[in-house]
């Protein structure tokens, strides 16, 4: 009987843990900066709904979500939303679809410190894969110079993603299980 408790609290964390949504710090150690590559930074990124952007920046600047085209023309008075908490924003990404963000001053969208992600539905709610790009995208951006892993957090449910987690969930429950057989 104990040894069904154990396996049962086992595959209740496993999937528990495996559905934690990833962190990202926008931009990495350079965060939501003039200076930063952002389209880069989000390039090689799979952003599910559930996960979560860290925008880091100075108190000056701040963080608008916008249109595609309010992204598109850098316009800063045609918001969805605009987030100014003190340099540090966090926005969890609840739909999946594009989701536009600019700077706060239209100086710096312009000068790149813009950012577009594609959000894909958890796997449980469309049975059909996302399309990997949008008709028309160029897939001709330069390669990334920076780590644009997803970062770890205080929580300790993220590091290297959640496929990295399922792994060692699993390891782990081997492990007991091969010990108490």
């Amino acid at each position: 009987m104990a040894k069904l408790s154990l396996i049962s609290i086992l595959l209740f964390l496993g999937f528990t843990l495996s559905c934690a949504a990833t962190n990202y710090i926008v931009g990495d150690s350079s965060g939501w900066d003039i200076s930063t590559d952002l389209a880069s930074w989000a390039q090689d990124k799979t952003f599910t709904v559930g996960d979560v952007l860290i925008f880091q920046y100075s108190s000056s600047d701040s963080v608008n979500e916008v249109t595609k085209e309010a992204y598109d023309g850098c316009n800063t008075t045609k918001v969805i939303k605009t987030y100014t908490n003190n340099g540090n924003t966090t926005v969890t990404l609840t739909r999946p679809g594009a989701w536009y963000f600019i700077s706060g001053n239209r100086l710096y969208c312009l000068g790149g410190m813009k950012l577009q992600v594609n959000v894909q539905g958890n796997e449980a709610d469309s049975p059909v894969a996302a399309p990997q790009g949008q008709p028309g995208a160029s897939n001709d951006l330069p390669q990334p110079s920076k780590n644009n892993n997803p970062i770890p957090t205080s929580s300790g449910f993220v590091y290297g993603g959640k496929n990295y987690l399922g792994k060692v969930f699993f390891g782990f429950a081997a492990t007991v299980l091969l010990l108490l057989s």
